[in-house]
């Protein structure tokens, strides 16, 4: 390839000059146009590489085509293995949330009951505000568990 001179043109433009052999211009294009055609275009040395990376992923794809695939018994047992686990974590995750939301809707009950005189009326807002902080506690297991 020629040599390439960088200049600017008149309106402050990055230019590339190709020189001919004598040392005259021989080409003037803008840098970016040049530039990306080079990148399109690539060097013979990329294309070689392309190339060989090309090969090898095809022989690594015959040798796993020949090697085969798992047998259906341990696919299974891989998948009953994963749904336990799920299940066993959801299971614990509701029982602690369910402890923390007992403990947090009481307080939050005896704060709002403290007005009122009767043991019922203090029970009653303790039972809505631990159902209220389940249901929420239930939306965040869901969401942490799907």
């Amino acid at each position: 390839m020629a040599k390439r001179t960088v200049m600017r043109s008149s309106k402050g433009k990055k230019l590339y000059a190709v020189r001919d052999k004598g040392g005259k211009f021989k080409d003037i294009q803008q840098y970016s146009r040049a530039h990306a055609a080079d990148i399109k275009r690539g060097s013979g040395a990329e294309k070689k590489a392309a190339k060989k990376a090309a090969k090898k992923t095809t022989r690594r794809k015959a040798a796993k085509k020949t090697a085969g695939k798992r047998p259906a018994a341990k696919r299974t047992a891989r998948k009953t293995a994963r749904k336990t686990g799920r299940k066993t974590a959801r299971k614990t995750a509701r029982k602690t949330a369910r402890k923390t939301a007992r403990k947090t809707g009481r307080k939050a009950a005896r704060k709002k009951a403290s007005g009122s005189s009767t043991m019922s009326g203090v029970r009653k807002a303790a039972g809505k505000a631990v159902g209220a902080v389940e249901r929420a506690v239930r939306r965040a297991v869901r969401r942490v568990t799907s």
